[in-house]
């Protein structure tokens, strides 16, 4: 038995999924035929307040899609320094859009609204203008943290009152909406554009929907198409993001009780030096400085155990679909049974 917690990325389509996905009714999304497609990118921009949504292969690209259309060539965008538009996305920002960003040190991965104030630059010829807020909820390198609904109002709020657009990475907001009392309705309206993805938490093999206005999302469906992500028959993934949607999402609490009965059995444990706090699905936790985590994690991984090194002395789990009590139970009693000296 293989247990894999390097992501939740890793998931396989559930036999229910599958049966979904092979009885789905397909045709050429280039062309605007595609009613699977269609149906999940109506039902996707209903569930957050919004007038459209485009279907997409990952987070990646929708993300990318919003900075091209939100920002001009020169712009600067806002960020967290952990945010995964500048950390994992290859450049993107730069190489697609001609931006750059200004990384704040928010908490946790959270920024403020004071440090949004503070960071917005004058009007003046010299210096890049301030165009884009990104905010991501959760936050991946944050170790699963979330916004709350007042602080994303607050940064909505001054986003509309210095005409800044405002754009959330909500790859996990699944997993921040089942742990707060609000809901993708509640959402939607703060932003002017949010990415979601299915294929992490929900389970979906493939997939994220960029959801906004009509005119927003008309200009992004032809960036995509730029970027080479028009697809064709491609109701067959949309089938299953429907399927995760309607069945995955209140399951996520699971993959949250599990992370957080990782996060106890770490803190017991000599080689453990510290331990990200565990709001989600996501368990961030830093080795000892006499322990290599290459070694640490070769030694897992002889026990059929898989887990990302996280830079430095830190290493990542992520639970999932796929990770069961019983593959709990096992990796408790591996790392209990592990010795450094």
């Amino acid at each position: 038995m293989i247990i894999d917690l390097r992501s939740d990325t890793v998931t396989k389509p559930t036999k229910e999924m599958l049966d979904a996905m092979m009885q789905a009714e397909v045709g050429d999304d280039v062309f605007g035929e595609e009613p699977t497609v269609n149906a999940l990118e109506k039902k996707v921009a209903a569930m957050f307040g919004k007038e459209a949504a485009l279907f997409c292969p990952s987070g990646t690209m929708t993300n990318q899609i919003a900075i091209k259309v939100h920002t001009q060539p020169g712009d600067e965008v806002l960020c967290d320094v952990t945010a995964h538009i500048y950390n994992y996305e290859g450049g993107g920002m730069a190489s697609n859009s001609g931006v750059q960003a200004k990384l704040l040190q928010g908490d946790r991965g959270r920024i403020s609204v004071e440090q949004v104030k503070q960071n917005i630059n004058p009007s003046y010829d010299w210096l890049t203008n301030t165009s884009l807020v990104c905010i991501e909820n959760t936050g991946n390198r944050a170790g699963g943290s979330y916004y709350s609904l007042q602080q994303m109002k607050e940064l909505s709020e001054v986003c509309k009152s210095y005409k800044l657009n405002f754009h959330l990475d909500g790859a996990r907001i699944f997993n921040a909406i089942v742990e707060n009392d609000y809901t993708p309705a509640d959402i939607g309206p703060l932003f002017d554009s949010v990415s979601i993805c299915l294929s992490k938490g929900l389970g979906a093999p493939v997939g994220s929907l960029l959801v906004g206005d009509r005119e927003f999302i008309t200009k992004a469906r032809r960036v995509r198409k730029v970027f080479g992500g028009g697809m064709r028959q491609a109701g067959y993934l949309a089938a299953a993001g429907i399927y995760a949607l309607d069945h995955h999402v209140d399951r996520l609490n699971e993959d949250h009780h599990r992370a957080k009965h990782l996060s106890e059995v770490l803190s017991k444990l000599s080689y453990v030096d510290s331990i990200l706090p565990v709001d989600t699905n996501i368990v961030i936790f830093n080795l000892k400085s006499s322990v290599s985590p290459d070694s640490f994690l070769t030694s897992l991984s002889e026990q059929g155990i898989k887990a990302a090194g996280f830079g430095q002395q830190a290493i990542r789990f992520v639970t999932h679909l796929d990770f069961t009590d019983d593959m709990l139970m096992k990796v408790e009693e591996t790392l209990k049974n592990m010795t450094w000296k």
